[in-house]
């Protein structure tokens, strides 16, 4: 603890070299590279949360294939030791000062600035939603809250049939196959359990399509038509009910429309936001997100400011793997920019990945770039329902994301992709 002591207690310098707001997974990648390169008090990282959380494991735990305080860390064993850790939450920017705002008041300038703010989940734009999860945990779940996470597994396992709906909301959302990834696990979880039989299964989703990739929505069509699940499309949830188990939703080709569902058991994809420091900032564009170049994720106006992960308007999905995609790119654009260099770098082509689990031992691996188009890094189908997928996604994932992604050590599966296709092409 006494490398922490030391970093809280230089938080009475008040000027960095770098500032990055966010100690998740975007903030985390970029850091820990910059402090193997500058200067110790050069960096600093601004985040108040006491906790690390491993959120694209929140599936799993769902399903009981991990519990929630496996996927969680002290931030003190995260922080990269050659930083400063103020722990506290901005509140404000001003980019023409170079100036950060704490919520304690206190200010930060700095000649760079990293923003990996994150996306915070909105549970209130839903009417009796918040309501129906905190005193009805036996109906209505998500895995989208460390809070709320715990409740889930239980529920599915204690359910005894009925009609069980899955939501996908109306708003961007990070790891958006996350909704239908807990359908596919409950509804194989109600198979072992011998009620599938006595239970229908229902996914209801404001997107006019199940998957934005074509190659794997098709697959995903499939999995649904093979496994009897109704699937409604453009149907965004506005209200829970929890006294009579209805859920409300708008119908989005039809506003103002509204079409009731009856409920045993309701799992809440949550609407999601920008932070609002971040959406009344002049960083932001008209949807609250940081207005980057989606190749080189250099803010658009700010030159001396870069972003990363769920609180950019790349128009890719929001997920770890577009972090790790990404990471790499952004701190070689900015140590260029920091050293006054015009060296080529390559442009982030939007590389995400969606392990799309549909099962217990079987999972579609999505790998796709800004076009929708597949990006796929091993020399097989990935649009299969593959053990090897399921593996990855379980086990092997969870350790890249502790020991080498937020580490600073891993860029995305790029060049594993290149090896892998020249080795075919030989």
């Amino acid at each position: 603890m006494y490398h922490i002591i030391i970093r809280r207690l230089s938080t009475q310098q008040h000027h960095y070299k770098l500032v990055v707001i966010g100690a998740g997974c975007g903030g985390l990648a970029c850091a820990s590279k910059f402090a193997k390169k500058l200067s110790k008090n050069e960096i600093a990282i601004i985040d108040k949360n006491d906790t690390h959380i491993y959120q694209p494991g929140w599936t799993l735990a769902g399903a009981g294939l991990k519990t929630p305080d496996e996927l969680e860390k002290s931030q003190s064993q995260c922080i990269p030791t050659n930083t400063t850790w103020i722990q506290s939450n901005a509140s404000q920017i001003q980019p023409e000062k170079n100036l950060v705002e704490l919520d304690d008041g206190k200010q930060i300038t700095y000649d760079y600035l990293i923003v990996a703010a994150g996306i915070q989940t909105r549970y209130d734009k839903i009417k009796g939603a918040i309501d129906a999860l905190d005193n009805d945990p036996k109906h209505v779940v998500s895995i989208y809250s460390r809070k709320y996470v715990r409740n889930v597994y239980n529920t599915l396992n204690n359910f005894r049939g009925g009609e069980a709906i899955f939501t996908f909301p109306g708003t961007p959302i990070k790891c958006p196959g996350a909704p239908q990834k807990i359908m596919y696990l409950a509804e194989d979880l109600f198979r072992r359990n011998n009620i599938r039989d006595k239970t229908t299964v229902i996914y209801n989703t404001a997107l006019p399509v199940i998957f934005g990739v074509k190659k794997y929505a098709a697959a995903l069509m499939e999995v649904v038509k093979a496994r009897n699940i109704q699937l409604n499309t453009r149907l965004n949830l506005v209200e829970v009910r929890a006294n009579s188990k209805e859920a409300i939703f708008e119908n989005l080709d039809q506003p103002g429309t509204m079409k009731t569902f009856k409920y045993d058991l309701l799992h809440i994809g949550a609407p999601m936001a920008p932070y609002e420091f971040l959406a009344k900032s002049p960083l932001a564009d008209a949807n609250g997100f940081v207005d980057v170049v989606k190749e080189t994720l250099q803010h658009k106006k700010f030159p001396n400011i870069f972003a990363i992960g769920d609180c950019t308007n790349l128009p890719t999905s929001k997920t770890a793997a577009a972090i790790a995609g990404s990471n790499s790119i952004l701190v070689r654009n900015l140590i260029n920019l920091m050293d006054g260099k015009s060296d080529s770098v390559p442009k982030y082509d939007g590389y995400t990945s969606c392990p799309l689990v549909t099962g217990f031992g079987k999972c579609i691996l999505a790998e796709f770039d800004f076009n929708g188009q597949p990006l796929e890094t091993l020399p097989i189908d990935q649009g299969k329902e593959l053990r090897l997928s399921y593996i990855l996604k379980k086990d092997v994932m969870p350790s890249m994301y502790w020991n080498m992604l937020i580490k600073g050590t891993w860029n995305g599966p790029g060049t594993l992709r290149k090896m892998f296709h020249l080795g075919m092409t030989k």
